[in-house]
């Protein structure tokens, strides 16, 4: 009989060895398994009750229904306006400083749309390469991210199914509103998450990734939202939210002027935009080119490192077969040896 701590190590080992699954040269397994979320209105009706938790500064959990089930859903309220939340949710190459269990967080990719009802009205993609960790654990993931904010007000995202994650798969969403007391400088949010594992993957990170992750996820916006906030009345400048990759306004606005509203520039203006949009466009060319270089030099660093990690590997798979034929070898003679007595 193989001991309780030893069985633990062996299945911690396997973990580890399972684990770097994640490979940004090879497809996903499949190309969808959840259903991914809808932008727009999540229709959640606020009772009295809801409203006083939202009031107490505590997030306020219920489901809404995907079909025959149901999904998670936790509704925050913030003390900063949508622009200022926005701003922190797309800050995506930020999270390591700002959300729990994130490690790394780079985007790879932006995509720039132009929105149309043939589109459902999608700005913009971002995909962003992610890595969570926990105790002897790290997982990677490629996600796609699909912005609607002027028509939906929404953000919903995927798995990048053309990248091999180490999760099954993953969808989400994130409404947010102008708070209906306060417009001007609070905002109403909405967040919900789908995640399917895999089989070797421990039971607390799943629970933490299906569970815990919905409240926490809003409760990282509430503070780094209000903390910027903040900031930006104590220097009496009005905030604007970029995306950091793309350089542009992530709610279309320009100056003072509504974040929810598109400003159409005309004559010297539009000259203006344009060569503004031309000299960004150069921007997110070069450093996407930039990107890639770095993404191959990683790729080659990784092929470099892959005889040696699989060697480490197989060499503390054999300590472990080794480590447990002595113990069962030593037990079976010592059994032996006190029956002989």
């Amino acid at each position: 009989m193989i001991s309780r701590p030893l069985n633990l190590f062996v299945i911690l080992v396997i973990t580890i060895v399972v684990a770097d699954a994640s490979n940004f040269n090879k497809p996903h397994s499949h190309k969808g398994k959840v259903e991914p979320f809808k932008p727009g209105d999540p229709n959640v009706k606020l009772d009295g009750k809801a409203k006083g938790i939202l009031k107490s500064g505590k997030p306020y959990q219920t489901q809404v229904m995907n079909g025959d089930s149901g999904r998670g859903l936790v509704v925050q309220d913030v003390d900063a306006p949508t622009d200022v939340v926005w701003g922190r949710i797309l800050d995506y190459d930020n999270y390591a400083n700002m959300v729990p269990k994130t490690v790394e967080s780079k985007n790879y990719r932006i995509i720039e749309h132009r929105p149309t009802r043939a589109n459902d009205y999608l700005e913009r993609e971002i995909y962003t390469r992610m890595k969570v960790g926990f105790p002897m654990l790290k997982l990677e993931f490629f996600v796609r991210h699909f912005l609607y904010i002027h028509h939906h007000k929404s953000l919903t995202w995927t798995l990048d199914y053309a990248r091999e994650s180490d999760f099954d798969d993953s969808c989400g969403y994130w409404y947010c509103i102008p708070h209906p007391d306060d417009p001007d400088h609070r905002t109403r949010l909405y967040y919900s998450v789908q995640v399917s594992m895999f089989d070797w993957v421990p039971a607390f990170v799943v629970d933490f990734m299906s569970k815990k992750a919905l409240t926490d996820a809003t409760a990282w916006v509430k503070k780094y939202s209000e903390m910027e906030w903040a900031r930006t009345r104590g220097d009496g400048t009005a905030s604007s939210i970029r995306n950091a990759s793309s350089g542009r306004s992530a709610m279309g606005g320009e100056g003072g002027g509504s974040p929810m509203g598109l400003a159409l520039p005309f004559g010297r203006r539009k000259r203006e935009k344009e060569e503004e949009v031309e000299e960004e466009e150069r921007l997110m060319a070069a450093e996407l080119a930039a990107s890639e270089e770095r993404d191959e030099m990683e790729r080659r660093r990784r092929r470099s490192l892959l005889t040696i990690r699989s060697g480490w590997r197989r060499y503390v798979l054999v300590s472990v077969v080794l480590v447990l034929a002595i113990v069962n070898a030593a037990m079976f003679f010592g059994d032996n040896h006190e029956k002989n007595q």
